[in-house]
């Protein structure tokens, strides 16, 4: 107990909405059905949690994350609630601000356990139909500040993570959640297979099919890492558990689960690091870059993207600062900045040529090929566009070229093309070439479960309002109002205009 109140239970316990009498019921209740019919909370136990700061004794903390974890509707952990004994209890800054949001970066040993309970709950969630999406986003700056000095100091197999003389020595803590025991290169082999078969199989068809079964695999993954392996092979579980983390949280940017989606990916971060792999922790916070774009706010982007670049470290290929590039690219597109949009977009395509190709790409690099940064590049112009209506057909000349150079097994990437494509041509006032290319993507997004893609058709709809008076392209507003999900919370915007 430190005399503090935990501001983090505090601020979750006002969202929930309960008194402390009957959270202190439920409590009793839900241990009892965790198998721990022994606890006994009562209504000042409950206040000195909240308004003093004492940390309760295992499984309480479980406990509580589990019910406010169902209350909510989203995953909450115990580090979000401020009970891990060792971390900081969400202490507030005299101005009020959170010192480190969501508990960022936790201590080294903590990844492992923030990893397996975060998907845990994730799971619970599916299981029991709740929505899972009623947290807020951190933002990009106060990410990045968390984590700046973390990200640049050395990997924790390298220096500071806790040294055991037996290395298969496996975390007390990991029991409770994994029946632990090691495992030998074969099986990291065939988990590493598996990453393949997912990520080619959300780049085709979109992350809501697949998206518990990613999540169900990285659960898995973390119980692993309870164990100390010899350190080339705890390495590339790291690994797997950073590609898996960065997938899990793909699918969930690409279902609107955009809190759980970032968590993810601040996950694969402390993964990567985990296992000594910085342009792969860059890569995973460029992902929260891509999201903050999507969700309008390329000023976080931008302060999320100078930590991924400078977090990549000299290692990172060429073709790796080249994607990231592009990201700043889109970023400052989204405000109207056409020349620092084009000097990023130019570093880019240097970086993507003078890639000599003597070092093969890491596996989560061999999607960014040179469609997918036509892609990045129409996009751009595309959003540029909205701004400056004569980049509209720079959109047009990279969005034909992604269309070409596409992997037959990119169905979801083609359909971001089209509509680029598309909406490319209705700025530049083509309503008969918008008409086929849109028509393009919508037929291609009937076997596609990427909400993404409706955000952007949603886009593309409100610039067919001008050319309403024409019966074409009115059967296509029937066509993509009839194609589009009906609103839903703050992300379903119905189509309008």
């Amino acid at each position: 107990m430190n005399g503090q109140p935990n501001t983090r239970l505090c601020d979750l316990f006002g969202l929930a909405g309960w008194s402390k009498g009957e959270l202190a019921r439920l409590v009793n209740r839900q241990a009892a059905a965790m198998g721990h019919p022994q606890l006994a909370t009562d209504t000042s136990r409950v206040r000195r949690w909240i308004d003093m700061g004492e940390i309760p004794r295992d499984p309480v903390p479980r406990v509580l994350a589990v019910l406010f974890t169902e209350r909510l509707g989203r995953v909450v952990t115990t580090e979000d609630l401020g009970l891990v004994r060792h971390g900081r209890a969400g202490k507030r800054r005299g101005d009020g601000s959170v010192e480190h949001p969501d508990g960022v970066p936790w201590a080294p040993e903590r990844t492992a356990a923030v990893l397996t309970e975060f998907t845990g709950m994730d799971l619970m969630l599916n299981r029991r139909g709740l929505v899972g999406a009623g947290a807020a986003l951190a933002a990009g700056s106060a990410l990045s500040s968390a984590m700046h000095d973390w990200l640049h100091t050395d990997p924790a197999l390298k220096a500071d993570a806790p040294r055991i003389e037996d290395p298969l020595h496996v975390d007390p803590a990991g029991l409770d959640r994994y029946e632990a025991a090691p495992i030998g290169s074969q099986e990291i082999e065939e988990l590493e297979r598996s990453v393949e078969v997912f990520r080619a199989w959300d780049a085709a068809r979109g992350g809501g099919l697949q998206r518990k079964a990613v999540v169900g695999q990285l659960n898995e993954v973390g119980g692993m890492l309870a164990y100390r392996h010899p350190d080339h092979l705890q390495r590339r579980l790291w690994g797997v558990a950073a590609n898996l983390a960065v997938l899990a949280g793909w699918m969930s940017h690409d279902v609107g689960l955009e809190p759980t989606a970032q968590k993810y990916f601040v996950i694969a971060a402390h993964a990567a690091r985990e296992g000594g792999d910085r342009p792969r922790a860059g890569e995973a916070l460029s992902r929260a870059a891509r999201q903050m774009v999507h969700l309008g706010k390329p000023d976080d982007a931008l302060d999320l993207m100078k930590l991924a670049k400078s977090g990549a470290g000299e290692e990172a290929l060429p073709r790796t600062r080249a994607m990231l590039y592009t990201i700043d690219a889109w970023a400052h597109a989204s405000m109207g900045r056409g020349q620092a949009m084009r000097r990023a977009l130019g570093l880019a395509e240097d970086l993507f040529v003078s890639d000599k190709g003597d070092v093969p790409p890491p596996s989560w690099m061999q999607m960014f090929d040179e469609a997918d940064l036509h892609g990045m590049q129409a996009l751009a112009y595309r959003t540029l566009a909205d701004h400056e209506a004569s980049a509209a057909s720079a959109a047009q000349r990279h969005a034909k070229e992604a269309i070409e150079l596409r992997a037959a097994n990119r169905d979801r990437s083609q359909i971001f093309d089209y509509i680029s494509l598309a909406s490319a041509c209705f700025i530049a006032d083509d309503p008969e070439q918008a008409d086929r290319y849109a028509r393009l993507a919508l037929v291609s997004m009937r076997a596609n479960s990427s909400h993404r893609t409706w955000d952007r058709l949603r886009e593309m709809y409100r610039l067919t309002a001008q050319y309403a008076g024409y019966p074409k392209i009115q059967d296509l507003r029937e066509e993509i109002k009839f194609a589009l999900p009906k609103a839903k919370g703050t992300r379903g915007r119905t189509a309008r205009a």
